[in-house]
């Protein structure tokens, strides 16, 4: 502190500095003398003498940032050192999204059988190489069908990594800088420069906490105008020295306190805006994780930008966008699919310039990976622009920004719509994912297996309630790829034309309406592979596929004969026999001993004992089947093969048969619209509309059948098999009453 002493004053002070002017912060005077007085007795007062004191105060000694022990080895390079960035002392706490949980029911199965491998020190090799193998398909599956809100949600990860995670990850070395130059230092945006391959960046981005503490540090991301404002001096300074820019963003949105709207934070966007499309060098940016609004744009204003494969772009997070609209929170799955904000959809609308992939389980599953990822995209995308000069550069930003947008005239807008914008909807209703359809199909057909063995009645209310369920999925998705085509308006009119032409008079369907429903059928056709959702609508297909099969199984085994069952019965009981169950074991021994891989391998010797146990068991079997009235012909092999060739004969005369007629082709489109209009309650009407156009249709085939070649091979057929059955000379035999077998005319019944 400095102190005034005084000494007595003498001699006169016309020479001297004015009192008044060496204390003009005084209002009282100085030593209680006003100044006003000084003024009026400086003539009579003696000198005085000023001697000015400082006293120093004692401060801790500042440490300087580079420690004295500095490890030139470190990742990232030894200027990393003043960073206050440092690894996490504890590893972050593994969190499961809600969508995440079947995955680990499978992860809990898969250490269970570690630990008890362990504990009893019993080989579960394979069971944990089957249960690893489906968990990675069931991860690969989630992670390849992700919704909208799904990929939110990664995006929002705790363990998501940040902005310096990335930078550390993929320079050599890095200095960050600090400040404003207006006395703040925003900790949500970092700046720095950097290095990769040897050439310098600025590198400007938004930090988010990987931690609680962190998170509060850093504000959660959510930057200040201080901070836009350091971001500016930096792009300022890149742009003086020649440095291409790389941002990242990674932001729900600028911070929204009334403090910061005080200080200008409107404001400070709008500036870096104007700024960012002035700079002479180039930029790219990426989005790590969520970009939301202003507060990502404000160092989004780049040459390319390019987004890892879960981050989202948005004007509006999903859940406020669905509190505006639909006046609940709890529509933002819905909110999340309409504002089009994925890596995949602002591609398509070239917002985005590219997408960097991320590791199965996001960019938290494998941050260096990722890492790598982000470093070779920006790599060949500098390579690129830093090949332009500078008016190339500048056009190459304007044009990005320019080609934003489209728009459609010359729709009528419907006026109700229009006076009610805001019409309020029902909240949307999450869909079952695949792997949820997937459990339950596998839980299903665990059932069916249980009812098996058990000899028990299978669970057919829960095969049809999954068919059902099936079906309405695979309708939503055959919907949605209409919509995702531009063919649902073509869909919707042609059903209204259909609708108009069946309530008219003469209750006929133009052939040309035929044409034109199969056209448009040939064009969905043709493009469903494009479709978004079009691996999804295919598991769905074979799941369906493959309960349908099921059922179909259960009502077979559930309309088989009596006397089937009976014949079933009496061939285990041989087979359960003592002394022909102790042959089969003896041969199957044998047969192994011998290492052979085929029968063409075995020996004679042995050929000849297993044709000695097969007469046996037919022997056996044909005494069993005596009581039942039953006996056994044996047919050759050469005759099955030419009864399996001649129904593939009559299954392709029938298609032939189908798609060269067109009065045939007609009939089963006019059957498949009655069907589909009929729905699951048809009406008296249709059932006789149905009826009567199966019945022509039948008839046609048969006919085109009987005046075919296929009549007199199966006539030809038929003697052969008599005569075989007669000689009874075969190796192969088969079962039949008295019969011979009936080719079936109808095999193919697709078109009903």
């Amino acid at each position: 502190m400095a102190s005034v002493l005084h000494s007595p004053v003498t001699g006169n002070l016309a020479s001297k500095t004015l009192g008044s002017d060496l204390l003009q912060s005084s209002s009282n005077g100085a030593s209680g003398v006003p100044l006003r007085a000084l003024g009026r007795a400086r003539w009579g007062m003696s000198k005085r003498e000023f001697v000015i004191v400082a006293k120093v105060r004692k401060v801790k000694k500042h440490d300087y940032p580079w420690p004295d022990n500095a490890d030139e080895n470190v990742k990232g390079g030894v200027l990393s050192h003043l960073s206050p960035f440092k690894p996490l002392k504890e590893k972050p706490k593994p969190v499961t999204l809600d969508f995440e949980k079947p995955l680990m029911d499978l992860q809990k199965k898969i250490i269970d059988v570690q630990k008890m491998a362990n504990e009893t020190g019993l080989d579960f090799t394979e069971q944990i190489i089957s249960l690893e193998n489906k968990y990675q398909q069931a991860l690969k599956d989630l992670y390849t069908h992700l919704t909208p809100i799904q990929r939110v949600n990664i995006a929002r990860h705790p363990n998501r990594p940040t902005c310096l995670d990335h930078i550390f990850n993929i320079t050599e070395k890095f200095v960050e800088l600090h400040g404003d130059r207006a006395g703040y230092d925003d900790p949500a945006i970092v700046t720095g420069l950097g290095s990769i391959n040897g050439r310098s960046y600025m590198f400007i981005g938004q930090q988010k906490g990987r931690n609680t503490k962190e998170n509060i540090m850093r504000n959660f991301g959510m930057p200040t105008p201080h901070g836009y404002r350091k971001a500016l001096r930096m792009m300022y300074y890149a742009d003086h020295h020649g440095f291409p820019i790389v941002t990242f963003i990674d932001t729900p949105g600028a911070y929204a306190d009334l403090k910061s709207e005080e200080l200008g934070q409107g404001e400070a966007i709008a500036h870096n805006l104007r700024t960012m499309f002035g700079l002479k060098v180039p930029i790219v940016s990426i989005v790590m994780g969520e970009g939301g609004s202003g507060g990502a744009l404000a160092i989004g204003c780049c040459n390319k930008m390019l987004m890892l494969e879960n981050a989202v772009f948005y004007v509006a997070s999903p859940e406020a966008c669905a509190a505006i609209l639909w006046k609940t929170a709890k529509a933002s799955p819905k909110a999340a699919e309409k504002l089009k904000i994925t890596a995949t959809e602002l591609t398509k609308l070239q917002i985005s310039d590219g997408i960097i992939p991320e590791p199965l389980g996001g960019a938290h599953a494998d941050p260096y990976w990722t890492s790598q990822q982000i470093k070779a995209a920006i790599v060949e995308s500098m390579d690129e622009l830093l090949k332009m000069d500078t008016e190339e550069l500048l056009k190459h930003r304007m044009l990005k920004y320019r080609k934003l947008g489209g728009f459609q005239e010359g729709i009528p807008q419907d006026p109700i719509k229009k006076a009610h914008m805001k019409k309020k909807t029902e909240p949307s209703i999450p869909r079952p994912g695949n792997l949820e359809l997937e459990g339950e199909v596998e839980k299903l057909k665990e059932q069916i297996l249980k009812a098996k063995e058990s000899s028990a009645a299978p669970p057919e209310l829960g095969m049809n309630e999954m068919i059902d369920k099936l079906k309405n999925e695979i309708d939503y998705e055959y919907s949605e790829a209409a919509k995702s085509l531009g063919l649902s308006d073509k869909f919707v009119k042609l059903q209204e034309e259909f609708a108009k032409a069946r309530n008219s008079k003469d209750q006929s369907i133009q052939p040309a309406l035929l044409d034109k429903m199969q056209k448009l059928k040939d064009e969905f056709n043709q493009k469903l592979h494009t479709a978004p959702n079009y691996n999804s609508l295919k598991i769905k297909l074979d799941m369906l596929k493959e309960v349908s099969r099921a059922k179909s199984m259960s009502e077979k085994n559930k309309e088989a004969s009596p006397l089937q069952l009976e014949i079933q019965k009496k061939y285990k009981d041989i087979l359960n026999q003592p002394d022909i169950k102790q042959k089969l074991e003896a041969l199957k021994a044998e047969i192994e001993n011998t290492g052979a891989s085929g029968v063409e391998d075995l020996d004679q010797g042995l050929k000849e004992k297993i044709g000695q146990v097969k007469k046996d068991i037919e022997s056996e079997f044909a005494d069993a089947l005596e009581p039942l009235g039953l006996r056994v012909n044996k047919v050759p092999v050469p005759v099955k093969a030419k009864v399996n060739e001649l129904n593939k004969d009559s299954i392709k005369i029938i298609e032939d048969v189908i798609s060269s007629s067109s009065e045939l082709k007609h009939k089963i489109e006019l059957l498949k619209i009655e069907v589909a209009i009929a729905g699951k309650t048809p009406s008296t009407e249709s059932k006789n509309k149905i009826q009567a156009l199966e019945q022509e249709i039948k008839q046609g085939v048969e006919k085109a059948i009987s005046s075919s070649s296929l009549k007199e091979k199966f006539e030809r057929l038929k003697a052969e098999i008599a005569e075989a059955v007669e000689s009874s000379e075969g190796n192969d035999g088969s079962l039949v009453s008295g019969s011979t077998p009936e080719i079936n005319y109808e095999a193919n019944r697709s078109y009903s």
